[in-house]
């Protein structure tokens, strides 16, 4: 059989090469977007609280200089209203109280988020004991211009707030890092 025979030799392709390239490309460019949008709108929805953090000074070769964020409120009391039936990986919701330019300190937890009040950060439980529970809220590191890690490390840690965008369904991201009150880098989009 000759390819003029074969009936399906005189059909085109479906698409062209430049608009099957063109797509790949778009579908590419919307999956790197994707979190980019996200991240945009927590930060841009969200309230701003302030939060105390212990922090060390690692490096990462790409990215420089960054610190490693130990919150305050990653270890909340087991006394805490709603910390009863807490396991290990439930996802729980911190409230949290603003102390007027303070940091945020929590009090009370829930796995349901329509039982708390108007500000809660989203976590999972890493930890439950008797006395304290450990909280991950996937909010551990703030990226810094290279030699300014080790500034912040040597720095007394009750000057230093990291300030958190977070979302009426809990999401938080980190948006400025705070010394003495006062914005000393931001991470923010805008």
């Amino acid at each position: 059989m000759t390819a003029a025979a074969h009936p399906l030799s005189d059909k085109k392709p479906f698409l062209s090469p430049w608009l099957r390239w063109g797509l790949l490309a778009l579908i590419q460019l919307g999956l790197i977007a994707i979190p980019l949008a996200d991240r945009l709108q927590v930060q841009t929805s969200g309230a701003l609280v302030p939060l105390a953090v212990v922090p060390v000074d690692p490096r990462d070769l790409l990215r420089g200089d960054y610190v490693i964020i130990n919150l305050a409120i990653a270890r909340v009391s087991a006394d805490l209203p709603g910390s009863e039936d807490l396991r290990v990986g439930d996802s729980v919701f911190v409230e949290l109280d603003r102390q007027g330019d303070g940091a945020a300190t929590p009090v009370a937890l829930s796995t349901d988020r329509s039982k708390l009040g108007s500000l809660a950060i989203a976590g999972t439980v890493q930890s439950a004991t008797a006395e304290a529970i450990r909280i991950d809220y996937g909010i551990d590191a703030f990226f810094l211009p290279e030699g300014e890690g080790l500034e912040i490390e040597r720095m007394d840690t009750d000057r230093i707030l990291l300030e958190v965008a977070v979302t009426n369904d809990g999401r938080s991201l980190p948006v400025n890092l705070l010394v003495d009150g006062k914005q000393f880098r931001s991470d923010a989009i805008f």
